[in-house]
């Protein structure tokens, strides 16, 4: 087959790219390289069934030829990181809401079937203890711009779910918690590589708030393994479906594990939200997905827990200090 992935340089992206690959397919992958990395395909770059286009996914002119000669679509491209939502909120709404309507309405032009990557983000503040796909989302006001991200992810899957029910695009949404792994970095406020990076180094270990906020993280092998199950499972089409693991941990206690796994004297340093952020910021203590949906459906159940997650992040920031 002939797959389109945007966002294809990027960290779960790249990963995706090189399972396709290593299954025979032909990977068409577009990325500006904002947030992603030449590096992280440059492995795959020899490969005559790889092609990687340089551009935004909003241009229409770049796209279309793409989508015309893909089979399937996996769209990942999306602004990412807290702390690029923070300093760049126009280019956060911009990218994610313009781009993902340029690559709908040209898939529906050519009825292409899309896997479009959602986030945990739109559940916002919700108090729920497990998070399922048809609990509200609780967001907070316009005013903080920390909620823009996930305004924009909720729009894109109103948008996604518009197009499979008016014009009959068969569409499947991945809703993902806190993917991690190797390429991840903590450029943009990614918890775990900056907490293994730190400790790696010998520095503090920065804790946003208390520290007893808690997360729930899955290993990105045991994420790229369900996306492709379910866009190959027609009982996905028109579903909004939790992708995650549901063992939780605070980062507290997450910060102590990595500098048990790594062996660092490095003290946690605790840094208010504030300060860490801008005044106002707001966090949820809770985020954990209800995943009985990927479950049924693909029979999804995660790998790898966390302390492997930290082996296999640490074994790859090792490599690159």
């Amino acid at each position: 087959m002939v797959y389109l992935v945007t966002g294809g340089a990027g960290f779960i992206g790249s990963h995706l790219c090189e399972r396709l690959l290593r299954e025979g397919h032909l990977v068409l992958a577009v990325d500006n390289l904002s947030t992603g990395s030449y590096r992280n395909i440059a492995h795959l770059k020899s490969n005559p069934n790889f092609s990687l286009f340089v551009g935004d996914i909003r241009d229409k002119e770049l796209l279309e030829p793409l989508i015309q000669q893909s089979e399937m679509i996996f769209h990942l491209a999306a602004a990412v990181g807290v702390r690029l939502i923070i300093e760049r909120p126009v280019e956060t709404l911009e990218s994610n809401i313009l781009g993902t309507h340029t690559v709908l309405s040209l898939a529906a032009k050519y009825n292409r079937k899309v896997l479009l990557t959602s986030t945990s983000e739109v559940y916002g503040k919700s108090n729920e203890s497990a998070f399922a796909e048809d609990h509200d989302s609780v967001l907070g006001p316009s005013i903080r711009k920390r909620w823009s991200y996930a305004c924009s992810k909720l729009a894109d899957e109103f948008l996604a779910l518009a197009f499979h029910e008016e014009k009959g695009l068969p569409v499947i949404i991945v809703r993902l918690f806190n993917t991690v792994g190797p390429r991840q970095t903590g450029r943009y406020g990614m918890v775990i590589p900056t907490l293994v990076r730190q400790a790696l180094l010998g520095e503090p270990l920065t804790v946003y708030g208390t520290g007893k906020q808690t997360r729930c993280f899955v290993h990105v092998n045991d994420v790229v393994d369900a996306l492709l199950k379910l866009s190959q499972n027609d009982n996905a089409l028109g579903q909004v479906i939790n992708l995650g693991s549901d063992e939780e941990i605070s980062i507290n206690e997450l910060a102590r594990l990595v500098k048990e796994i790594t062996g660092s004297p490095s003290e946690i340093l605790y840094i208010p939200y504030d300060k860490a952020y801008q005044p106002g910021f707001e966090d949820m203590d809770r985020r954990r997905p209800d995943i009985g949906k990927a479950k049924c459906l693909i029979s999804f159940e995660p790998s790898k827990g966390i302390r492997e997650i930290i082996q296999d992040v640490a074994e790859d920031i090792k490599l690159k200090l």
